[in-house]
């Protein structure tokens, strides 16, 4: 597992970022210091993220104590193995999240992935070898990698957020294509996970009414 950034880490990378592309510039005026959103890593980190996909942040807390209780707080691949669907459905879970928490257990008992390890794949491999489990998309997968694994040079093109965000930097009409958001990224190696970071606090100042987009700079 990487080390994540620290605040000054995040910052100095802010500032590289907006000195390769000045189109960053305003993102990086209007949006404060901010940390890097860790969570808890490994097999554990990527159930998790999959049973608060598509539910409330209060339903998603709810649902995971009671995962948690349910398995005596031991999230390991063996316990949820061990555990019926009937069992993980009594805890909160649709069917198709507790059949994804069984695939992505089974992917690790069976080699397919190592969580303990992740660490000795590269970004790629490591995307490659979570997109194969079922359940898991690249979003998923690219998120997992930097929130949970602190990978520091990591963009999920396809987050409809960052496309906006990326938008307004370029003072474009459209978003851009997932394809072309990947694209436009590549600039700000190797502190994309940063970029992404500050894109996302961007978009939430604005769409929470705490800046406005055509505010002038300080």
């Amino acid at each position: 597992m990487q080390t994540p950034y620290w605040l000054d880490d995040i910052e100095a990378a802010r500032r590289t970022i907006v000195g390769l592309d000045p189109a960053l510039a305003r993102a990086q005026a209007q949006t404060p210091a901010f940390g890097w959103r860790r969570r808890v890593g490994g097999f554990e980190g990527l159930f998790h993220m999959i049973v608060d996909q598509q539910v409330s942040l209060a339903s998603a807390a709810a649902i995971w104590a009671r995962v948690e209780a349910g398995l005596a707080g031991e999230v390991t691949p063996e316990r949820v193995l061990a555990t019926s669907i009937e069992s993980l459905r009594s805890f909160g879970l649709s069917i198709q999240k507790a059949t994804y928490g069984h695939e992505i257990a089974r992917a690790h008992v069976d080699g397919r992935i190592d969580f303990d390890h992740l660490e000795r794949l590269s970004d790629e491999e490591a995307i490659a070898r979570l997109v194969a489990i079922k359940g898991v998309g690249k979003w998923t997968a690219e998120t997992f990698l930097m929130f949970c694994e602190g990978r520091r040079d990591v963009f999920p093109g396809g987050d409809i957020a960052l496309q906006e965000a990326m938008r307004w930097a370029d003072g474009a009409s459209l978003r851009p294509t997932e394809k072309q958001a990947y694209a436009r990224a590549e600039i700000w190696r190797p502190h994309r996970s940063v970029a992404a970071h500050l894109l996302w606090g961007w978009y939430g100042a604005v769409k929470r009414g705490e800046i406005a987009l055509e505010d002038p700079l300080p």
